[in-house]
């Protein structure tokens, strides 16, 4: 589900296109094997729709003025995650809420085209931090989308971080939406200041939920038409959430019940420590169940 205006755009190109949408510089792809679009404003991909399918991702059709991140696709929260700032150098330890990677210019370095889909790598335009790099892999074809946010230390001290690729998945309807692989898992609810709690079967979405749930399984996510599969790399942390009628600026009433984020993300949960030299993969992978 992404806006007509951005819709337009994928449907006239054919093969690969880099133009402007929104004040941004996004690169879009209408392949045999399906749609991928990725702003180089944060390096977020925005849009994913496998041939024969509808999107998989959800985008507001709003989005903020720049430098303001745009809501939904997979944005990326990097070098930590929410308020926990253990990589922030800013003088008061004040930097933006999930970081840099969102709000930074990126650049793409390469794409590799096969029959079958597509390898995309970027990396950021300027250095964002003394100590670490990031960099972005997107591979996508008629069966799955694999991000993988990669980080790696090039300092001499070793440094925590955080992180989290910031999924917002298109649903029919977020209030039929049903959760599986999360039974048995312990959470903390943000909702209820981090109180922390077990959940028992399958995660029903019928009001406003915010949870970080302590977990490496994948998740199957039924929204009564569709199913899709949530898997991740390196991650003890997933993040469910949704504002139900507390909505943001930049999302409107009658689009904030056709999506659900379902996150890959190391929290305080399970912070990262990277040693000088050390790297360490986040990834998620959707694919049809």
């Amino acid at each position: 589900m992404i806006p007509d205006s951005l819709n337009q755009l994928v449907k006239s190109t054919q093969g690969q296109q880099t133009t402007q949408w929104e004040g941004r510089e996004v690169v879009l792809f209408n392949m045999p094997w399906g749609e991928l679009v990725v702003s180089l404003q944060g390096a977020q991909v925005l849009h994913f729709c496998p041939a024969g399918d509808t999107g998989w991702l959800w985008l507001t059709p709003t989005p903020q003025a720049l430098p303001g991140a745009i809501r939904g696709g997979i944005p990326l929260c990097w070098p930590w995650f929410a308020d926990e700032r253990y990589a922030d150098e800013s003088p008061n330890h004040d930097g933006p809420f999930h970081g840099l990677a969102r709000h930074a210019e990126w650049r793409l370095d390469a794409v590799d085209e096969h029959a079958e889909g597509i390898e995309l790598h970027l990396s950021p335009a300027q250095p964002l931090h003394t100590l670490l790099t990031a960099r972005l892999v997107v591979q996508a074809n008629a069966q799955r989308l694999n991000v993988e946010l990669i980080s790696e230390n090039i300092g001499e001290t070793p440094i925590k971080t955080s992180g989290a690729l910031h999924t917002y998945l298109a649903v029919a309807d977020t209030h039929q939406c049903r959760l599986e692989g999360l039974s048995g898992a312990r959470y903390l609810d943000k909702l209820r200041d981090f109180a922390e709690s077990e959940q028992q079967g399958t995660l029903a979405v019928q009001g406003a939920v915010d949870r970080i749930y302590h977990t490496n399984e994948a998740v199957l996510l039924n929204d009564g038409e569709r199913s899709l599969r949530i898997g991740k790399q390196s991650s003890d942390s997933t993040v469910v959430w949704h504002p139900n009628n507390d909505l943001p600026s930049d999302t409107p009433a009658d689009v904030a019940r056709h999506f659900i984020c379902v996150e890959a993300a190391n929290t305080r949960l399970d912070p990262v420590w990277l040693v000088p030299g050390a790297q360490h993969l986040l990834g998620t992978t959707l694919s049809r169940s």
